[in-house]
């Protein structure tokens, strides 16, 4: 089964995808709501046991979705896997295969070092496990889902960081989260907030659409912090981390990309 929902979309894009694909099943929503919240309208509807996350700004190559069930088959251990995700200039991309934002991971990151932050060291072409992958290609069981204490995605975050956010539940909750390099998809990143540098010439976001997203881009990050690590470290660990980040937002302002 395919779901698509549309939220709130300004053209006529919704329409002419419903006359097109007559089979698929089709939600309008009438405001904007978020990717998490958005997703968990159909999240709550779907029956099967898998249940593919996919982003609109996406190509899948042949035989990407039986290999990545294949894999989930044989792996009943794994809560939610990836496959390759290519941006158009062939890199990796990096919010597909990354470590956890912890504030020490954070700073070497800063400082150059990225096999923490987006395991660098790991060996791209075999799968393994990862910390998180993106939600522009989620593939998850139903049954994982449901045995998390917040079924979905995390609704406080309007965009950004729900998928990582997920990934941190599901871990938690002892499964595992995987890389499957063998299948791949290529992804447009950035299209709907305009914010990526490879897609400033085909993006359609305004510069209001441009200032919410960067908004919310670092909004996400204090969310994510408070949540799962503000508990773990002292108070000037927390207040490095707060002031990194709003500095970081400061400075990004100017340019409105990240």
């Amino acid at each position: 089964d395919v779901w698509i929902l549309d939220n709130a979309s300004s053209d006529d894009s919704f329409k002419r995808v419903k006359e097109n694909f007559p089979r698929f099943h089709f939600e309008e929503y009438n405001q904007n709501v978020g990717f998490g919240a958005g997703h968990n309208i159909n999240l709550k509807k779907m029956n099967s046991e898998y249940i593919l996350i996919l982003n609109p700004d996406t190509e899948i190559n042949s035989g990407v979705l039986s290999r990545m069930v294949e894999f989930m088959d044989s792996h009943q251990d794994v809560g939610a896997a990836s496959c390759k995700v290519v941006l158009p200039d062939g890199s990796i991309d990096a919010a597909s295969h990354r470590g956890f934002p912890t504030p020490y991971a954070s700073l070497m990151y800063f400082l150059g070092e990225d096999k923490r932050y987006h395991l660098t060291d790991k060996d791209i072409e075999s799968p393994h496990e990862v910390d998180a992958i993106s939600g522009a290609f989620f593939l998850i069981r139903k049954s994982v889902l449901e045995k998390l204490s917040t079924p979905g995605f995390d609704e406080s975050y309007f965009m950004y960081a729900e998928d990582l956010d997920l990934c941190y539940r599901i871990k938690q909750a002892g499964f595992k989260v995987m890389y499957v390099p063998d299948a791949s998809i290529l992804h447009h990143k950035g299209v709907s907030s305009g914010l990526k540098k490879h897609s400033q010439e085909f993006t359609t976001a305004d510069i209001e659409t441009k200032k919410s997203s960067l908004n919310a881009f670092y909004k996400t990050m204090i969310i994510f912090y408070k949540k799962h690590y503000e508990k773990k470290y002292p108070l000037p660990v927390n207040w490095l981390v707060y002031t990194g980040i709003r500095l970081k937002w400061w400075i990004s302002n100017y340019k409105l990309r990240v």
